[in-house]
């Protein structure tokens, strides 16, 4: 197959203290004409240079497959970090296991990539050379994400199969469509749009340090010691962002089950309303898998805990499948769009990503790269014309101090 199309991915990531608040930025752009045809920042929370980097190229690789642009395609990637470059080349060892579960990512969309006919090649260029990734990833590390798909450009050339080139993304009950992501100067979060949604992932339970399934049905474990104390943590991160914004009316909403509504419980204290429970906000339900820890099912079901992450219709006995948790989420997050004003939600991981997959766009396979950590706030902003702007993500900076954080 002769390749058509000539691209350029450059990608950065940094870490204010390595490890520390981090971040990373990526852009696609058409080798010929310099074209920017897509670009892609988010922030890390605390994570090192390195991991924020090969981050960075993941979303460069992710977003080439993303526009349809892999097919016959030679992609010459271009990064400052010679660590990452030489790895991924193949000349240097990976002996960190970090960078070593980030390779594989990227790897297998290498070999996506190349199963579409295309092609990778790997170029280290000095930090002055990558400055426009580099800008990006700074973008992250200050607490904002970016996704912007430039389709006027990708329009300009036909798609190798004569289809179109990317589907546009929508969100809730009326599907509207997404709003781009604006870039910022700012540092400092603040909200705007005709309602703001803050999500906030429940504090940890000994459920969750122990890495054990705690899903819709389950045990229903409660907050311990710690989670109680990043809960207020939380709390108080919440109403210094809604200090800093046009709130409106505010209101507190959790899910069901109890970690959740401790967490919410903490909110409302802060924020001086009453908490309400939906139950369309619970984490998925795990079935009989409930309670098991992730290293038992690594051991004894790994071909059946792959299909999960997979395959969105894949159920447990007794559980729900993705499908159905993301249909649920849809019409919770749908609700809250409708009440206006400011809707801060105590919610769970999985709800947080479907959300998140929803309004970007992400496929359910690679949505579970986006990191949201136990009481890390995620927050968008939806617009009159029914666009939706993500304004954050996993920002963790109240837990900094706290044990375990």
């Amino acid at each position: 197959m002769g390749r058509s199309r000539r691209l350029l991915v450059e990608a950065d990531g940094g870490s204010r203290g390595n490890p520390g608040v981090a971040g990373y930025g990526a852009l696609v752009r058409d080798a010929g004409s310099g074209r920017v045809l897509a670009e892609r920042a988010a922030p890390l929370g605390r994570a090192s240079n390195n991991v924020a980097e090969y981050q960075g190229l993941i979303a460069g690789l992710q977003a080439v497959l993303d526009l349809g642009l892999a097919d016959g395609a030679e992609v010459a990637v271009r990064m400052d970090s010679k660590l990452v470059v030489e790895q991924m080349a193949g000349r240097w060892k990976i002996k960190h296991e970090d960078m070593r579960r980030l390779a594989l990512q990227a790897r297998d969309l290498v070999r996506q990539i190349e199963a579409a006919g295309g092609a990778v090649s790997w170029t280290w260029v000095p930090r002055a050379a990558n400055g426009p990734a580099d800008a990006l990833s700074n973008v992250g590390m200050d607490g904002r994400t970016v996704h912007h798909d430039h389709r006027e450009d990708l329009a300009e050339k036909d798609p190798p199969d004569g289809g179109p080139v990317a589907a546009t993304p929508t969100f809730g009950e009326g599907r509207a469509p997404v709003a781009d992501v604006v870039l910022s100067t700012e540092t400092t979060p603040t909200l705007e749009g005709s309602c703001r949604l803050v999500l906030v992932r429940h504090g940890v339970t000994d459920f969750t340090t122990s890495r054990r399934l705690d899903g819709r049905g389950g045990a229903d474990p409660e907050l311990n010691r710690l989670g109680r104390a990043q809960a207020a943590a939380a709390a108080g991160a919440v109403r210094a962002l809604l200090e800093r914004s046009e709130q409106g009316p505010v209101s507190v909403m959790t899910s069901e089950l109890r970690r959740a509504r401790q967490t919410g419980a903490a909110l409302a204290r802060e924020l001086g309303v009453e908490p309400e429970t939906d139950p369309d906000w619970d984490e998925q339900g795990f079935g009989d898998w409930d309670g098991l820890t992730m290293e038992e099912l690594a051991r004894d079901f790994r071909e059946e805990l792959h299909r999960l992450r997979v395959d969105a219709d894949y159920a447990r006995p007794g559980g729900e499948s993705h499908r159905q948790l993301a249909a649920r989420v849809s019409d919770a997050f749908g609700r809250a769009v409708r009440r206006g004003g400011t809707v801060v939600v105590a919610t769970h991981r999985k709800p947080v990503m479907c959300v998140l997959a929803q309004v970007l766009g992400i496929d359910h396979d690679r949505v579970w790269s986006v990191a949201t950590a136990p009481t890390s706030l995620t927050a968008f902003e939806v617009w009159p014309d029914g666009g939706v702007q993500v304004a954050f993500v996993n920002d963790t900076h109240h837990l900094h101090g706290l044990d375990g954080s």
